[in-house]
C-alpha cells in the first residue's frame, strides 16, 4: 500500500524555524506543511496589504523559504502553506525572488487565492454567527473577509507540478489532506477517505502540540528535551491509516496521551467536524502506541459536506490602552491594590471615557479573580490596568495614568509600561458555495 510522509514545519505564525529544518534535512518526508494563519492574523495581513499591495504575506515567509528551500528543492520535498496570507501572489513572487538569490532554478511556485469575499460581504448583509446581528452593523469597519476554502485548489496546483503551493485562508486541515488526495487519487465525494483525512490534518496542523509542547507539566506530564522539541511526522497511507512520529533524537515525545489530546484540540462536536470538503467524524478513532515516538490513528469518517462555507470577517473593533507597573518586597500586595485604587480614582475624576475596565493584580488575580486566588501574599507583583474605549486618544490616557503612580503613587513602583493600540475582532458568517471561486496562478522560478 502507498505510503506518503507529511512534516508539519509550524503550527502558528511565530512558530520556530529550526524544527522545519531538521524535518526538511532528517525527516526522509514527502511534503512540508507550514501552518501559520489564524482568524485575527489574516485581518492584520489585509491591513498590511492595504498600505503596501506587495504585502500582506506572512512576516516569517521569506526566513522559512530561505531556511528549508534548497535542502526541499535537493530533495524533491514539496511545500505547502498558508502563509500567503492576504496576498498569496505576493507570497509566490517573494519565495521565487529567494529562490533566484540561491541559486536554485526550475521551481514552479503556485499561488492559490479565492478565499478573498469582501465584496460579496459588503454587498448583502449577512447574519453574524456570534452576536446574532447583521455584516450591516460593522458598516465600514470591515477591513477583512476570507472563507475558509477546502483542498481543490490546492489539489489542481500540486497536479499542475508546483513545487510549493501558497494559499491564504484554506481550512487547516485541508493543507495536509490536498497532498493525501492528490497522491492516492481519493475521489472528492469519498467521505469516508475525506474524513479520514482531516483526522491526519488535525493531528498535524499546530506541529509541536502533538509531540509534547503545551502538553508538558512538570511533575505530572513530564517532556524531556523541550528546547528542542521536533515537529511531527505523519505516515499516511492509502487507506487513510496514520502514524504519528517525529525524527529519531529530537525533542519531545509522541504518545498515545500526546496524541488524544490534540485529537480533542477545538473540537467541539466529534461526530461533526464542518470542514469545507467534509464534515468529518471522530467518534469512533482510535489511538494505539506502537513503538517508541510512533503512535496509529484509525477510525476516522465523515458526511457530505455542507451548502456554506465559513467566513472570518474581520473589523475594527474598539481599541485598548494599558498601563503596567511592578512592586516587590515587604508589602507589595497593599501597595499594588493601592495603586490600582489610585488609578481607578484617577480614570472618573479625569473622565476618561471607557467602555469596559479591568483592574489586576498579576500574581494575584489576573487569570482566575479573587476569589479562586491563593491565600499566600507573593513578594513581587504587577499592577496592570486595561480599558477599551471607541477612540486611540482615550485609550492613551488609561496608560498615562498608570506611568505617573513613578512619582504619585506607592513607594517602589518600577518597570512601568504602557500601550495603546487598534484591536481587530473577528465574526463568522455563513456564505453559499456559488460565492466562492478558487484561482491558482503559477510564478516560475
Amino acid at each position: 500500500m502507498k505510503t506518503i510522509r507529511i512534516g508539519s514545519g509550524a503550527g502558528y505564525s511565530g512558530d520556530r524555524i529550526e524544527p522545519a529544518v531538521e524535518l526538511a534535512e532528517k525527516g526522509e518526508i514527502d511534503y512540508l506543511v507550514f501552518e501559520c494563519l489564524a482568524e485575527r492574523t489574516i485581518a492584520l495581513a489585509q491591513q498590511a496589504k492595504m498600505k503596501n499591495p506587495n504585502a500582506g504575506f506572512d512576516p516569517l515567509l521569506e526566513p522559512r523559504m530561505r531556511a528549508v528551500l534548497a535542502t526541499c528543492k535537493a530533495k524533491g520535498i514539496k511545500i505547502v502553506t498558508n502563509m500567503g496570507a492576504a496576498n498569496p501572489l505576493a507570497g509566490a513572487r517573494k519565495t521565487a525572488e529567494i529562490a533566484k538569490s540561491l541559486g536554485l532554478t526550475g521551481l514552479k511556485i503556485a499561488a492559490v487565492g479565492g478565499d478573498d469575499v469582501i465584496e460579496a460581504i459588503r454587498e448583502t448583509p449577512w447574519p453574524l454567527v456570534e452576536s446574532g446581528g447583521s455584516t450591516t452593523d460593522l458598516g465600514n469597519r470591515i477591513v477583512s473577509a476570507n472563507a475558509y476554502v477546502g483542498t481543490a485548489s490546492l489539489v489542481e496546483a500540486l497536479a499542475s507540478g508546483a513545487d510549493v503551493v501558497i494559499t491564504g485562508r484554506a481550512a487547516d486541515p485541508a493543507l495536509f489532506m490536498a497532498p493525501l488526495i492528490h497522491e492516492f487519487g481519493w475521489a472528492m465525494d469519498d467521505w469516508d477517505k475525506l474524513g479520514k483525512g482531516t483526522v491526519v490534518g488535525h493531528m498535524l496542523e499546530c506541529a509541536g502540540q502533538v509531540t509534547g509542547g503545551y502538553f508538558a507539566d512538570p511533575g505530572v506530564k513530564d517532556v524531556e528535551n523541550l528546547a528542542r522539541l521536533g515537529f511531527p511526522i505523519g505516515e499516511v497511507s492509502e487507506d487513510g491509516t496514520l502514524i504519528v512520529t517525529k525524527v529519531p533524537g529530537s525533542g519531545g515525545k509522541v504518545t498515545a496521551q500526546t496524541a488524544k489530546e490534540q485529537l480533542l484540540y477545538e473540537l467541539h462536536d466529534p461526530k461533526n467536524y464542518f470542514q469545507p470538503d467534509v464534515v468529518a467524524d471522530f467518534s469512533e478513532v482510535e489511538i494505539e502506541e506502537i513503538g517508541p515516538d510512533r503512535v496509529r490513528v484509525t477510525g476516522g469518517t465523515g458526511h457530505p459536506k455542507t451548502a456554506t462555507l465559513k467566513v472570518s470577517v474581520g473589523y475594527v473593533d474598539s481599541y485598548i490602552g494599558e498601563g503596567q507597573i511592578s512592586y516587590a518586597g515587604p508589602g507589595a500586595v497593599a501597595r499594588g491594590k493601592l495603586a490600582l485604587e489610585i488609578v481607578k480614582e484617577r480614570l472618573a475624576l479625569m473622565q476618561v471615557k471607557t467602555t469596559e475596565l479591568r483592574f489586576d493584580l498579576i500574581g494575584v488575580d489576573a487569570l482566575h479573580g479573587p476569589r479562586l486566588s491563593a491565600a499566600s501574599e507573593p513578594y513581587e507583583v504587577r499592577a496592570r490596568v486595561t480599558g477599551r474605549t471607541d477612540t486611540l486618544a482615550e485609550a492613551v490616557r488609561i496608560g498615562n495614568e498608570v506611568e505617573t503612580l513613578y512619582t504619585n503613587g506607592p513607594a517602589g513602583g518600577g518597570g512601568a509600561f504602557k500601550s495603546a493600540r487598534e484591536i481587530v475582532a473577528v465574526q463568522s458568517v455563513l456564505l453559499p458555495r456559488d460565492k466562492v471561486a478558487g484561482t491558482v496562478q503559477i510564478v516560475e522560478a
